[in-house]
């Protein structure tokens, strides 16, 4: 029994990490509209959901049904199938999460332990089956509950768009963006409204069948329902408005931090399952099967006895799961995905177009077009004037206003409530992700400038779920066969494995983390902004000179790996530039004062010259590192001496930009320029005494044209290069002449 006590101990510890990597994931359930809207500080939002946990987790059943019998019957498994079922399940599940939550996409946990079970159990049963062991692989497998599941979670993916798309659209055409008329008649109906439903939803979602509350009396509210909903309707509306009226509190707040509570409650009380059931169900396996004296082979029909887990427990794991909210930077990087998708106004996009985006949004625009024309201009006109965006969003730096967080929110625990409430299960997960997509589709947050890519982020994630439910059906039904079939020989190098891939998901999260991290605050001041964009220019600067004389240098020794990391390098600096001119360079300008025209023309230029110059380097090592790579024959000694003689002076002419670009001294620009011209000359008789080889057949036609290429893109980057610093000494010398003149008026 003693390696099932390891197991054990093992499972608890991954139970804590399943802990941390579940909530960072899930936390996008009940923080996004929160965040997105900044209906409060950061702080103040996660002390709720805290508060939300903890009630959660105090006031959970701690049922553990579908760890133990939801999926399995375990009267047909011995004691040692079950632990190696559990074993597989936890290894899958927290690699599972962590590898989601390091790309930042929301999954469904739930759906993830199912599947998770189904394999390992379907491979230890068939294991059985094999080995001689009597029945079918109906007879060990729950197939009906589990697709019954199944199917319930997919049709609540199409109900809570549709739902959640009307809702928003009869909103906005109430409040409009600029709400603050109709939020003064109708502020205190709408938040009793809103609060009613958070209110049902934590009854039947959260507390149903806690402790808390007695059999007895949920019946007596179950039976008494609509009686309830409409005093506590009329309560709340009341008290909101004496709120809203008497003491000037912004009722709209309220509603989204009581809903962020609510739904961290339900969560808690509820998902819980997900991330201890499978340890619990293994402890109370290790403790049966040690009270018949240790005989691994009894068969686990105690499994199937309700059970709940111990308070002590649920405040522990609730513990670790408010600790991994605050401290998560995975659940961040999970909630932003979210709210950078359901934002509204410009922004960088974390996704591509697709094919099967622009489809979508090229048909949508069409059906629009057709509606519109069977309606009234008037009708058109007033639809118009209620999507008018206001000054919210710009003020406070929020991505989407109150009304949409309420109503994310509300129709969430909606849903959520009554699907429980007729014992339908579903995934908190794709119910709350789909409503947030609905509504910002339906309050015109996804333009024309933004559709395509929100799309593509929109169909990435749920086609995500769908891998998901994949990917833990084959974890779980590999790790299971490993560990049937080496038993414990299996289990270290499992073990050594998951640890390994906790590790590299961390460093990749960083490194993903850092590329997309952007910019809390842009800077409003003409000093601050000619301060960054020199510092921009000086970092590329000096990049750039190092990834095109590394390449040269590789190219000439046939070094594949290194031109392979260099085009990388390339492409990404390439792709930081294209982004800044994008998405940056715009709003900056628009916080620019207006008066600072000739500020603002100078940094478009720097941008755009700057672009130029990256692409140039992109080109030169990608060509390189592809000729290589196609394993063809290395330029010739000629060749390399020449591109050796421009790689010298190119790096010298590099040398004095970044010189003069770290001192913002530019006495020697007219000297630098002189050693640029020079280079041109170099470059004309490189290229005529390239021709001369093309005619003597002393090269191929391949190096020929890779040698071509990166005579004329270098060409190309100096030419860039130029413009780009005249540009950045015109943006510095407008500052001093400002500067003299205000000198001189005063």
């Amino acid at each position: 029994m003693e390696f099932y006590l390891f197991i054990v101990i093992v499972l608890v510890v991954l139970a804590i990490v399943d802990l941390t990597v579940g909530v960072a994931n899930d936390a996008v359930n009940f923080l996004n509209s929160a965040v997105g809207s900044k209906v409060a500080t950061r702080w103040v939002i996660l002390t709720v959901a805290s508060i939300g946990i903890f009630a959660g987790t105090l006031t959970s059943n701690g049922m553990m049904e579908i760890a133990r019998q939801g999926i399995f019957n375990p009267g047909m498994f011995t004691f040692n199938d079950v632990m190696m079922i559990f074993l597989a399940v936890m290894i899958c599940d927290v690699v599972l999460l962590d590898l989601f939550n390091t790309f930042g996409l929301p999954t469904s946990t739930t759906v993830a332990l199912i599947f998770e079970l189904l394999g390992a159990s379907i491979i230890v049963a068939l294991f059985k089956i094999w080995g001689g062991a009597p029945g079918d692989l109906t007879q060990y497998i729950n197939s009906a509950r589990a697709l019954t599941m199944i199917s319930a979670i997919l049709a609540s993916i199409i109900v809570a768009f549709v739902c959640g798309s009307v809702v928003m659209f009869l909103s906005r055409m109430l409040f409009s963006f600029r709400y603050k008329q109709a939020y003064r008649k109708f502020g205190a109906l709408w938040c009793g409204l809103s609060l009613t439903a958070i209110a049902y939803f934590a009854v039947f979602k959260g507390l149903k069948d806690s402790t808390v509350i007695s059999k007895a009396a949920m019946e007596w509210i179950s039976y008494n329902i609509q009686i309830l909903i409409i005093a506590f309707f009329v309560v709340s509306s009341v008290i909101m408005g004496a709120l809203q009226f008497v003491f000037k509190v912004n009722i709209l707040k309220i509603i989204v931090l009581a809903g962020t509570g609510a739904l961290a409650l339900a969560f808690a009380g509820n998902d819980l399952v997900n991330f201890i059931g499978v340890t619990m169900a293994g402890i109370d396996s290790y403790k049966i099967a040690s009270a018949s004296g240790g005989d691994i082979s009894m068969t686990m029909e105690a499994l199937s006895e309700p059970v709940r887990a111990h308070p002590g427990y649920m405040l522990i794991a609730g513990t670790v799961m408010a600790l991994a909210l605050w401290f998560s930077k995975k659940a961040r990087t999970v909630t932003d995905t979210e709210v950078n998708l359901s934002r509204k106004g410009d922004g960088v996009e974390r996704f591509d177009s697709t094919q099967a985006s622009r489809t979508l949004v090229r048909g949508a625009i069409s059906l629009n077009k057709r509606f519109s024309a069977l309606l009234p201009d008037r009708v058109n006109n007033f639809i118009d004037s209620r999507f008018k965006p206001s000054n919210y969003e710009r003020k406070y730096q929020a991505s989407f206003d109150l009304i949409r967080a309420s109503v994310n929110l509300t129709v969430a625990a909606l849903l959520i409530a009554l699907a429980t409430s007729l014992k339908l299960p579903l995934s908190t997960t794709y119910v709350t992700f789909m409503v947030a997509m609905a509504t910002s589709l339906s309050d015109r947050a996804w333009g024309r400038e933004s559709a395509v890519y929100r799309i593509t982020g929109v169909l990435t994630v749920v086609s995500g779920w769908f891998v998901t439910a994949i990917c833990a059906f084959s974890m779980g039904a590999i790790v299971a066969s490993l560990l049937m079939w080496g038993g414990k020989i299996a289990v270290f190098p499992l073990l050594i494995l998951c640890i390994f891939l906790l590790i590299h998901s961390t460093l990749l999260h960083k490194k993903r983390s850092k590329k997309h991290q952007e910019p809390e605050q842009v800077a409003v001041e003409k000093s601050s902004i000619i301060k960054q964009c020199n510092e921009d220019i000086y970092s590329v600067f000096e990049q750039m000179s190092r990834i095109y004389s590394q390449t040269l240098k590789g190219l000439a020794v046939e070094d594949r790996k290194k031109l392979k990391k260099l085009y990388k390098e390339a492409k990404e600096l390439y792709n930081r530039e294209k982004e800044r001119r994008t998405y940056e360079m715009l709003p900056m300008l628009n916080k620019l004062q207006e008066d600072a025209v000739d500020t603002g023309h100078y940094y478009v230029q720097v941008n755009d010259y700057m672009y130029e110059v990256s692409k140039s380097l992109l080109f030169i090592t990608k060509d390189s590192y592809e000729y290589i790579d196609n394993n063809h024959e290395g330029l010739n000694p000629k060749q390399m001496d020449d591109l050796e003689t421009i790689e010298r002076a190119v790096s010298e002419v590099y040398a004095s930009i970044v010189n003069m670009l770290r001192t913002s001294d530019f006495t020697d620009f007219e000297a630098t320029l002189a050693k640029r011209d020079a280079i041109f000359d170099l470059f004309v008789e490189n290229i005529k005494s390239q021709i001369k080889r093309v005619k003597s057949k002393e090269s191929t036609t391949r190096n020929s044209i890779l040698f071509l290429d990166i005579v004329n893109e270098t060409k190309t980057m100096l030419l860039q290069a130029r413009n780009m610093m005249s540009a950045q000494r015109l943006f510095l010398g407008y500052e001093e002449e400002e500067k003299k003149l205000l000198n001189a008026k005063s």
